[in-house]
C-alpha cells in the first residue's frame, strides 16, 4: 500500500488506467513460467487488497503477477478467451457454470464481505429499516411516482454486483425487464465499475447496491450513507478458480495453484482479516476460514489448499 488509499480518484483516471492495464495485459506472451495472469473483480482491485497480496506472493516466488479488473462477466470472458490463468470473482452461479463448461477446474472460497444499499442521508424513498426486498420495492414505487427525487443507479455491467441486484429485484417480486423498461427515468445504468457507479449515484443523489469494501474506500468522498445492511441475500463471497490446463494448455496452472494456496494460507487469511484496519479502523474483508457454513461454501471448496499434483491430475 503506497500513496492514496483509493485506487481511483476520478472517472477519467479510471478509464486511462484500465486502458493502459488492458494493453499491457494483452501483450503478455501466453505460457511464460514466471508469469501469473489474474482476472479479477473491481472490489478486490480498487481496495488495493490484491496489491499487498501480489507483493507478498512475488516475494515468495520468482513470478510477475499481472492483474486486470472488471465486472465478473468481463473477468470470465477474459478467461474464456485464454487471457487469464486465474479468476477471482463473486457470483456463485457463474462460477459453477464456468467450471461445468470446462473452462475452470474448481472453486476455492477465500473471503467475503456484504452488499449494502446506500443512498442520500435524507433518504427520500424512506427505506431505512426495511428488508432488502422491501427497500427495492419501495425505491421502484417512489421512483416511478417521483423520478426527480428518487433514483436507483445500477452497475449495469454484467458484474457480480449487477447479478446480485437482479436477485434483489426478483426477491422483491419485480420482473427485471419491468425495471429496465425504456422511459423509467428513475432507473439509471452506469455501465462501469463500483467506484464510478458510487460517484454517479452521489451526483444524482440516488440509491445503489454496493459492496462494503468499496464503499469504505470511497466513503470520505461521498455524501451517501448505508441504509440497508442486513439480510442473508446481501452476503458476498469471493472465490478463486484456476483456468483449466486441458482447455488451455498454455495456462500457468501451477502458479495459479500456488496463488490460491497463498490466499488460504495462514498469512493470506490473516492479511484478509486485518486489511483496512490501519486505514479506516476495521477490516474491509472477512476470511473464509472458519466461516464456511456461514458463507455457504462446502467443506471441500472452503479455504483449503490445493494438492501438489492438482494440475497434473487435471491434465490427465
Amino acid at each position: 500500500m503506497k500513496g492514496s488509499y483509493l485506487r481511483i480518484s476520478s472517472l477519467t483516471l479510471i478509464l486511462a488506467l484500465l486502458c493502459t492495464a488492458a494493453t499491457a495485459y494483452e501483450e503478455v506472451e501466453d505460457g511464460q513460467e514466471d508469469l501469473l495472469r489474474i482476472s479479477t473483480t473491481t472490489s478486490l482491485y480498487d481496495t488495493l487488497l490484491l496489491d499487498d497480496m501480489e507483493e507478498s506472493f512475488e516475494g515468495m516466488y520468482n513470478v510477475d503477477v499481472r492483474t486486470i479488473s472488471g465486472g465478473t462477466g468481463i473477468a470470465i470472458e477474459r478467461a474464456v478467451r485464454g487471457d487469464a490463468d486465474l479468476i477471482l470473482i463473486h457470483d456463485v452461479a457463474r462460477e459453477r457454470k464456468f467450471i461445468d463448461d470446462g473452462y475452470g477446474l474448481s472453486r476455492t472460497c477465500f473471503a467475503y464481505n456484504y452488499f449494502i444499499i446506500v443512498g442520500p442521508e435524507d433518504d427520500p424513498a424512506r427505506i431505512a429499516g426495511m428488508t432488502p426486498s422491501e427497500a427495492m420495492k419501495k425505491i421502484m414505487v417512489e421512483g416511478s411516482e417521483s423520478p426527480e427525487l428518487v433514483k436507483f443507479v445500477s452497475r449495469g455491467d454484467d458484474s457480480g454486483t449487477h447479478a446480485r441486484e437482479k436477485i434483489l429485484w426478483d426477491r422483491a417480486g419485480i420482473d427485471y425487464e419491468e425495471v429496465t423498461t425504456p422511459g423509467n427515468t428513475w432507473y439509471r445504468e452506469a455501465g462501469q465499475g463500483m467506484g464510478p457507479t458510487l460517484q454517479m449515484t452521489d451526483e444524482l443523489r440516488g440509491y445503489t447496491l454496493c459492496d462494503t469494501s468499496t464503499f469504505a474506500a470511497y466513503r470520505s468522498d461521498l455524501e451517501l450513507v448505508p441504509l440497508i445492511e442486513e439480510g442473508d441475500v446481501l452476503r458476498n463471497v469471493y472465490a478463486a478458480i484456476p483456468v483449466s490446463p486441458t482447455a488451455y494448455p498454455d495456462t500457468n496452472c501451477e502458479m495459479a495453484r500456488k496463488f490460491i494456496n497463498y490466499l488460504v494460507s495462514d498469512d493470506g487469511q490473516d492479511l484478509i482479516a486485518e486489511y483496512g484496519t490501519e486505514m479506516i479502523g476495521k477490516p474491509l474483508f472477512n476470511p473464509a476460514r472458519g466461516n464456511c457454513d456461514l458463507i455457504g461454501c462446502s467443506e471441500d471448496e472452503c479455504a483449503l489448499p490445493l494438492s501438489e499434483d492438482y494440475c497434473s491430475l487435471a491434465k490427465a
